[in-house]
Order: C-alpha cells, then sequence, then structure tokens
C-alpha cells in the first residue's frame, strides 16, 4: 500500500499546489479504512448529515473515515479537526466548479488513472487490484482523480491570465540587473526528509510549516525539523546570489515579499521550504555558470549519529574534492561520485545544497536509499556563463505556477468566508 500512497501524494502535488495535502489523498482513499458498523442504527447515524457547506452534507460516516485515515498516517494536528476541515475544502471545490459548468470528460479522468498505474510500475488493472486489496474502490480512485482535475481546471480558467507574467517580470526574475548588478537573497531554509513510511506526515507538516508568519516560528521549525547544516541557526543562511539556486526556484524565490513562505517544494528525498528574509540588489554584475564541479561520497546507515560523525571525520581531515579519492579508495565505485554538470542537469536537491556552498566546502544534508544512505556532498568548483541556463519559457511557467498556488489558496479562503457552514 505504502508504494501507492506516495504516488498519490506526488500527484496531488503537482495538480493541485501546496493546499490541503492530506485532505485530498483522505478523499481519495476514505473507502480503504471502513469502520465495522455493529448495528443499523449506528450505521444511520454515521451517514447522517453531520455538517452542511452551503446545503452540501457530510456525513458522519466520511469525518469518521478521515480522520481514522488521519490517524493512521500519523498526520499531525487535531485529527478530527482536520478532516471536518479537509472535507468543508472539497465540497466548496466541488460546488465552485459547478458555479461555471466545469466539468472532466471520463476519458480524462482515465488517463490520469493511468499515470498514477505507470508511477507505480503497475498495469492499470494491476493497479485497481492493489488498490482493492487495501479497500478502496475503483470510485474512489475515479473521484480522486477527477477532484484533483476539476480544481487544477478551474484555477486555470478563473486566474490564468491574471498569473502570466509581464516581460519586464520576466526579465526582473531571470536577474537582469545589467549596470545595476546582480540580486542577492537573504533566506531562512526547512529541509525535512522523506522516506515512504513518513511521506504523508511530512507532507502534513510541511503544509503547516508553509503557513507560517514569523520568523521566528520558521526558526523554531528549523531548528526541530530541518536535516540541513543550517538548523543549528534557527535555517537562516547568508547572503546569497539568486544566480547559484536551481533556475526554476529562482522565479519563485524572486516572488516571494519579505517574511513569505514557499510552497512546500518536493525533492527526491525531503521536502524544502524557504522565508525571504531580505533582498538587495549587489551592486556587482552575478556570474551564471556553465557548468558545475561536484562530488558526493556515500556512507551507510542514513542520519544516524554514527553515519554522521563517520562523515564529520572525512570533513576533518578533507581540503578538497581530490581528497574524497583517498577516503574511497579499496572501496566500491558507486560509493564515490564526482561529476561536472550543466546547473539544469543537476538534481534539484543536489542543486540546492550546492547553491550554499564555496568551492571545497561540504553538506551532509542529503541522502538517498529511502533514507538509509547519508549523502557527503563537496562543491569542488564553478565554471561561469555569460549567457543564463534557464530561458524565457522556463521562468514564465515558473511564474505561473507560483502565482496561481497564491490565487488558488486565497480564493478557497475566501469562498469559506462567504459559505454557509453549518455544524462545523
Amino acid at each position: 500500500m505504502r508504494k501507492i500512497l506516495t504516488p498519490l501524494m506526488q500527484y496531488h502535488k503537482r495538480h493541485a499546489g501546496a493546499a490541503g495535502l492530506l485532505a485530498a489523498l483522505g478523499l481519495a482513499l476514505t473507502a480503504a479504512l471502513t469502520l465495522a458498523l455493529p448495528g443499523t442504527g449506528q450505521a444511520q447515524g454515521l451517514f447522517s448529515p453531520v455538517i452542511t457547506v452551503n446545503g452540501d452534507a457530510i456525513t458522519g460516516y466520511e469525518l469518521e473515515q478521515r480522520a481514522q485515515l488521519l490517524r493512521l498516517l500519523n498526520a499531525p494536528g487535531d485529527h478530527a479537526q482536520l478532516a471536518r476541515d479537509a472535507l468543508i475544502e472539497d465540497r466548496l471545490k466541488q460546488q465552485a466548479a459547478k458555479a461555471i459548468d466545469l466539468d472532466i470528460a471520463p476519458e480524462d479522468v482515465q488517463t490520469g488513472i493511468d499515470e498514477f498505474a505507470a508511477r507505480t510500475n503497475l498495469s492499470t488493472e494491476e493497479f485497481y487490484k492493489a488498490l482493492a486489496e487495501g479497500g478502496v474502490s475503483r470510485q474512489t480512485i475515479r473521484n480522486f482523480v477527477r477532484m484533483n482535475l476539476l480544481w487544477r481546471d478551474y484555477v486555470a480558467s478563473r486566474f490564468g491570465g491574471r498569473a502570466r507574467p509581464s516581460d519586464a517580470e520576466i526579465d526582473r526574475a531571470l536577474g537582469r540587473g545589467g549596470a545595476s548588478g546582480g540580486i542577492q537573497v537573504l533566506l531562512s531554509e526547512v529541509i525535512i526528509p522523506v522516506t515512504p513510511q513518513t511521506a504523508a506526515q511530512v507532507g502534513g507538516l510541511a503544509e503547516q510549516i508553509a503557513g507560517l508568519k514569523s520568523y521566528d516560528a520558521f526558526s523554531a521549525a528549523a531548528t526541530q525539523y530541518s536535516a540541513s547544516d543550517s538548523r543549528t541557526l534557527g535555517g537562516r543562511l547568508d547572503w546569497m546570489p539568486l544566480s547559484r539556486l536551481p533556475g526554476p526556484l529562482q522565479p519563485v524565490i524572486l516572488a516571494l515579499k519579505t517574511g513569505e513562505v514557499t510552497a512546500p517544494l518536493s525533492l527526491p528525498n525531503a521536502v524544502a521550504l524557504f522565508q525571504m528574509r531580505g533582498i538587495r540588489e549587489s551592486g556587482v554584475s552575478e556570474p551564471r555558470y556553465a557548468s558545475i564541479d561536484y562530488a558526493s561520497y556515500l556512507i551507510p546507515g542514513g542520519r544516524s549519529p554514527e553515519a554522521l560523525a563517520a562523515a564529520q571525520k572525512i570533513i576533518d581531515n578533507i581540503d578538497a574534492c581530490d581528497d574524497l579519492y583517498g577516503v574511497a579508495k579499496g572501496q566500491p565505485p558507486e560509493v564515490l561520485d564526482r561529476k561536472t554538470a550543466a546547473p539544469r542537469e543537476i538534481p534539484r536537491d543536489v542543486a540546492l545544497e550546492l547553491a550554499k556552498l564555496d568551492n571545497g566546502e561540504t553538506s551532509t544534508a542529503l541522502t538517498r536509499n529511502n533514507g538509509q544512505t547519508l549523502v557527503l556532498l563537496m562543491l569542488c568548483n564553478r565554471t561561469a556563463d555569460a549567457a543564463a541556463d534557464v530561458s524565457r519559457e522556463q521562468v514564465a511557467n515558473a511564474l505561473i505556477e507560483q502565482r496561481l498556488q497564491s490565487f488558488a489558496s486565497s480564493h478557497l479562503q475566501q469562498l469559506r468566508a462567504d459559505a454557509l457552514i453549518v455544524g462545523q
């Protein structure tokens, strides 16, 4: 079942933005954990309306199912209240789409289900069978996929025109300072490791952190949950050139106002969030990079104290990437991987860590093999290039996605404020 849960969450992040990860997941799996119903009277009570949202009912059965799912996934917070909030938002989204006569064709829903199956390396029929063994019906999955596609299309239809950036905004996002110099940003970060077993719990936690409003609260979250080396400083990073960050992330960061936090950003084995603490023109044009030379040394044990201690012992005895060859001597070749790659070819989690480093500096924030292997990452060298490595189309798409997420979140809050909700 875990093999299927992770793609479900990744699918929702891609199609529904940052808001309501566990809510949409609960809708998908509401039939998976059916509670025993000892008597007809109790069954009737469970299926009676408990909450109405503009006249649309939410039953006690739905609430119990959602709360039970959240308990099994170890979601942080009050499970009963989380379930209520999630189901209320589901009804509001359905009503908003209905108001503009928006619907999803059955063949599009089936395509979405086929995408799920492909990401679990199963055929569609095998996918259905695996879900059925977990108590999830075909109709439940169809409802989940349809809901995500419906909200995605609704947000694009309502806000797509407003989300498109102007040429001037794209120029600014690219960091084209010209005579005015390059752009530097002052960020705080929270990097939360993810394994298949903790994916749902981390998703809920990341959503809560994304809603933090103060520097102190974000710093406390970094100290408690982050795996990055910056956690000892409350997640606070030094000033860095915007051009060091991965290309698609640059416009997302640049769109933040001071104090704002990004939506959770999916990395291969982690979830990242950034808070903007400051932005400035450096007065010096910052270079972009044609290639980055870096090394990754793998240490068994994940983030265990023993593995971290082994990494620190190595760090204390090396000064440059070439020194790692001596450390890896006599071990399997895959233990040490050194490569030179264009910025766009580097995995985003690796690129984020490299952005914080100068030549010869190291990071132990990353893991591989579902958290079982610690990565000692070292920056060897950067090769500057006057040409930008990110196209205008990539920047425009990143800005559109960020703005649509913001519009969707604000609109959902307004829908809730305007709704007649009885029983919440």
